[in-house]
């Protein structure tokens, strides 16, 4: 358990920019397969894709900029 402790705060030391770009990573990998599972819900449900396109742009519509 002790090892840990010292691996992580070794590991917070090491450098923000290194984790920084680590978490910029992790996030564009994340938005990738989000925007992947999305498109393959929409091939696979068609009609809930389209009712789902239909209530953003009604959202679009009434939102006041």
């Amino acid at each position: 358990m002790t090892g840990r402790t010292a691996t992580g705060e070794g590991a917070r030391g090491a450098g923000r920019e290194e984790s920084d770009a680590a978490r910029r990573r992790r996030r564009a990998q994340f938005l990738r397969e989000l925007t992947e599972a999305r498109e393959l819900r929409d091939r696979v449900q068609p009609r809930r894709a389209k009712a789902a396109r239909l209530r953003h742009a009604m959202r679009m519509r009434t939102f006041r900029w």
